[in-house]
């Protein structure tokens, strides 16, 4: 039961994250700010034409893992899946953003990139992303995960005489 709750989750995951990666040209548009986790991960590994491909594969990859540790931590957290999904992401929000000065410092595109320390509009920018994510990866792993439904009991269970 727990591999498929964990590959579950990692479905989830990865569909809550390559969600994420489509529709951040729309928030960069709407925060009005360039952070692209997607050109990060990408660009970390390759500074060619293949970025794009290379950085939704990563994170599209990091989702599925976050999604599985995510389900097999919720099976022992009694509560909605939406409200362990939107605290989980923003709990990795809040945890990882510190980071950024690392990728601000030392991250081999870091030039050709947004500013992420102090940057108001990339903090909010990436809240939105990770309330996105924790969103859809708890509806989806809620009922890829749910547990069966045990029929009602008979009235005629066939014990005992009429």
């Amino acid at each position: 039961m727990d591999a498929r709750r964990g590959l579950n989750g990692a479905l989830a995951g990865s569909v809550a994250a390559g969600l994420w990666s489509l529709q951040q040209p729309l928030d960069k548009r709407a925060f009005r700010c360039g952070y692209d986790d997607v050109e990060i991960l990408g660009k970390l590994v390759t500074r060619g034409a293949a970025w794009p491909a290379v950085g939704s594969a990563l994170h599209v990859g990091n989702g599925a893992l976050f999604g599985a540790v995510y389900a097999l931590a919720r099976a022992r957290v009694p509560g909605p899946a939406v409200a362990h999904g939107v605290a989980a992401g923003v709990v990795e929000h809040l945890g990882l953003w510190p980071l950024t000065r690392l990728v601000d410092r030392h991250h081999p595109a870091r030039r050709e990139m947004t500013t992420l320390a102090g940057n108001t509009r990339a903090f909010l920018q990436a809240l939105w992303r990770h309330l996105l994510f924790g969103v859809v990866l708890g509806v989806l792993e809620g009922r890829l995960n749910r547990p069966p439904r045990v029929p009602p009991a008979s009235l005629d269970s066939g014990a005992g005489p009429e």
